[in-house]
């Protein structure tokens, strides 16, 4: 069997998560050897490729960029893989949704906050426009692997990712697997 295609996307979140994934140390190597990275946060590439085999989705569904996106991750791969708490929950990225709807959040952040020029940016390009509210990504598209965790330790991740080169089921039994924060 060649390399799995792999690809990591940065939805609404903090990038914890990749941070934790670069926690893989060596394991990197490893990692490297079993899979090409053909789209990810830190190449550039501009366009979600097709026949992705697994995609790591980091961050929530916050606008709506992230919608059109996470519809073209799901047609165009074979695994979608829930990657950490805000993916996987909603988490700290779906507090906003304590505020209200996007126009209340939109004005709390650029009015409220302000106090020169107080105004919300139109520009196309500055704030892709916000969905309504925060949702994680098994709202929006089926979902076949969860990784909880703020953020998933390296070890999950490894034990996933190594499963899942193996052609094999991860087992996500126990704390050291299903802890979420």
């Amino acid at each position: 069997m060649g390399k799995l295609r792999f690809a990591s996307v940065w939805m609404g979140g903090c990038s914890g998560c990749h941070m934790s994934f670069l926690d893989l140390d060596e394991w990197l190597f490893d990692l490297a050897e079993a899979v090409d990275v053909v789209y990810s946060p830190v190449a550039d590439v501009k366009t979600f490729p097709e026949k992705v085999d697994v995609t790591l989705v980091e961050g929530a569904i916050a606008n709506q960029d992230h919608l059109e996106l996470i519809h073209v991750i799901r047609k165009n791969s074979r695994l979608v893989v829930s990657f950490g708490d805000c993916a996987v929950t909603g988490n700290v990225t779906a507090m906003r949704n304590l505020i209200g709807e996007a126009e209340i959040v939109l004005d709390r952040a650029y009015k409220d906050a302000q106090l020169l020029r107080p105004q919300v940016p139109h520009d196309d390009g500055i704030v892709p426009p916000l969905i309504e509210r925060v949702v994680p990504v098994h709202a929006v598209i089926p979902v076949d692997l969860y990784i909880p965790g703020c953020p998933p330790p390296a070890k999950r991740i490894r034990a996933v990712l190594q499963a899942v080169i193996e052609g094999k089921s991860p087992e996500m039994i126990g704390r050291e697997m299903l802890k979420f924060g």
